[in-house]
């Protein structure tokens, strides 16, 4: 066992003898933190281990907690990790998890790691290199949607829209490009303004053609069609071109500001 592992390991014995703890069955909750580790020994021991501080502390990677599958809080603050590829994917009991102020570089092998984590309520990555890369926050927000407070603040319910929209873009569109109705259970019922000016009906005579009874009769269909047509209204629809816009991954990774979508207008009767 390396010196680093050995002083964690009489760190956590003293703090047991001093709680009247006997049996590793019994430990649910461990304090390292502010040691200055470098390294922390296997913890496995300890299968109902719920609560973990290892925060201030000189850890650059973590692989002592690789059987405590229980764990409901993890505290990594303020160390010097930079990486956590394979240590923390298999707590899928996790709800809290502290990683602020760390050496975190890449936003996609991170929030990888994550995803297992559906329990996963309360998130910090601010302070790490991965928290000045372009729309970092949209990221994590829409590949970890349990995430209700990230970076202390919680996470608005516009935000996962905004989210969706940039990383869901062909749902998106598909969505934008379906006009949706409603059926209307047959016709509207009168007013009492339009009962007062009710006109009387004329029934057209044989071989007349006509909208309704409430127009006058053609002898000539093409007559009541060309009317028809002129009384229509104009619809107009709206939309953007989302074909000619970069996708999030390549906005994120591109510098400056991308162009913004341009809107195709489209008039019938």
């Amino acid at each position: 066992m390396a010196g680093g592992e050995q002083e964690a390991l009489q760190i956590i014995e003293a703090q047991l003898e001093e709680r009247g703890i006997r049996k590793d069955i019994d430990v649910t909750l461990l304090y390292l933190s502010e040691r200055n580790l470098k390294e922390v020994c296997d913890l496995g021991r300890f299968k109902i281990l719920r609560y973990l501080w290892l925060n201030g502390n000189k850890l650059r990677r973590i692989d002592c907690i690789l059987n405590n599958f229980r764990l409901s809080e993890l505290y990594l603050e303020n160390n010097e990790l930079i990486d956590i590829s394979g240590a923390l994917g298999h707590l899928t009991c996790l709800q809290v998890l502290m990683l602020h102020n760390n050496q975190l570089t890449k936003l996609e092998e991170v929030v990888r790691e994550l995803r297992p984590m559906q329990a996963l309520r309360v998130l910090n990555l601010f302070n790490n290199p991965l928290a000045q890369e372009n729309e970092y926050r949209s990221y994590v927000i829409h590949h970890l949607p349990s995430v209700e407070l990230l970076d202390r603040k919680e996470v608005l319910q516009s935000e996962r829209d905004r989210a969706w929209r940039m990383y869901e873009q062909e749902q998106y569109l598909l969505r934008e490009t379906i006009a949706f109705g409603r059926r209307a259970e047959g016709l509207p019922p009168r007013t009492r303004s339009q009962d007062r000016h009710k006109r009387p009906s004329t029934i057209p005579e044989k071989d007349a053609v006509a909208n309704n009874f409430d127009m006058p009769p053609y002898e000539n269909p093409n007559h009541a069609v060309a009317l028809r047509s002129v009384s229509r209204a104009v619809m107009q629809y709206s939309m953007f071109d989302w074909s000619k816009m970069p996708k999030a991954e390549e906005r994120r990774l591109a510098e400056g500001s991308p162009e913004l979508p341009q809107i195709m207008t489209i008039r019938f009767k």
